[in-house]
């Protein structure tokens, strides 16, 4: 039997990222035994992915733990490990669990180039943009050449999704997600509640806003200057946001996690991006809608703006608006 061990440990919306990568491998293989490893909070999410035989996880926190993960992972006797994050602990994951081969980015799209020495192969990823293109392409010496992107998920439903379809009615609901970790990614509350207004009076969308730990007052701030059009969603979990997704009409968010999961899901997006390239993290589907201001950044993926005003504020409500209207139309 051929096995393989995929390695992505975090975050969020970079192992969502990495799923059609493990699909096309599994239809390439589809006898094989395909492993990933990644962080513990993530495993929960993994269990969704068909095609997978085992999530390992491993917290690099942990030392003895992490180096006990890595002597069980060796038993396996791996054809190729694949990294696909490219940082100097998650190449030493890879190289540990002594695959045949190791297999990693080549130095100039690493976060940490020193990782390169621990691969005994660095595909190039060509000209491919998105970091799914990115992560498709490091297949490409298993043979893995063309392939669709997928995202083969079971999805059960929770509920809290049948909670906020209850509440939202017939005429269905957008989600609106004004959170994320770093402060220059979040677009002001007051803009979201402004912006569910005007879905209310020109869609006849009822919104619901996300929120994970520590944004239930960030929440309430969006709801509060909606005009009543807005509603905080339930408490979720990552099974709960796939499940929200699925019947969404309408996701708004800036680059976090709970985007990547409604991409995943197919729902119509419109996405807001600050410090970070749409044209890497963004949507990929055709119709979706990115509205960046990236140009005028001055701190490209750094987790705190320089000059005092995040970028993404720029961004104003009608623009926003333009931009859910030119993406409900495409959907139909």
């Amino acid at each position: 039997m051929t096995r393989f061990l995929i390695v992505r440990l975090g975050a969020l919306g970079d192992v969502i990222h990495g799923i059609p990568a493990a699909a096309a491998l599994r239809a390439q293989f589809p006898a094989a035994q395909i492993d990933w490893v990644t962080d513990p909070r993530y495993v929960e999410l993994l269990g969704l992915v068909r095609g997978l035989d085992r999530r390992v996880p491993i917290d690099t926190r942990r030392l003895a733990e992490a180096v006990s993960t890595i002597r069980e992972l060796r038993g396996a006797r791996y054809d190729a490990a694949i990294d696909l994050q490219g940082l100097i602990k998650s190449a030493a994951i890879a190289r540990g669990a002594g695959a045949d081969r190791t297999i990693g980015f080549p130095g100039a799209h690493l976060r940490e180039p020193a990782a390169r020495f621990f691969y005994s192969e660095t595909p190039s990823p060509g000209d491919a943009a998105h970091v799914i293109f990115k992560n498709m392409a490091l297949l490409a010496p298993l043979g893995v050449r063309e392939a669709r992107v997928a995202f083969p998920l079971d999805v059960p439903e929770t509920p809290a999704a049948g909670e906020v379809r209850g509440r939202a009615g017939r005429s269905g609901y957008a989600l609106l997600n004004p959170g994320a970790a770093w402060p220059n990614k979040r677009w002001p509350p007051d803009r979201f509640g402004a912006l569910a207004a005007a879905l209310r009076e020109r869609l006849g969308l009822r919104s619901f806003v996300l929120w994970g730990p520590g944004e239930d007052s960030l929440a309430a701030a969006v709801a509060a200057a909606s005009a009543g059009a807005a509603e905080v969603a339930p408490a979720t979990t990552t099974v709960d946001l796939f499940a929200l997704a699925r019947s969404a009409r309408l996701m708004v968010s800036g680059d976090t996690g709970p985007l990547h999961i409604a991409a995943a899901m197919g729902t119509p997006i419109v996405s807001l991006f600050g410090p970070t390239r749409a044209e890497r993290n963004g949507p990929w589907a055709p119709a979706d809608v990115a509205i960046s201001r990236t140009a005028t950044c001055v701190c490209h993926y750094e987790r705190r703006c320089r000059r005092g005003r995040p970028c993404i504020d720029e961004i104003g409500v009608d623009d926003v608006m333009t931009g859910v209207e030119r993406r409900v139309a495409a959907h139909g």
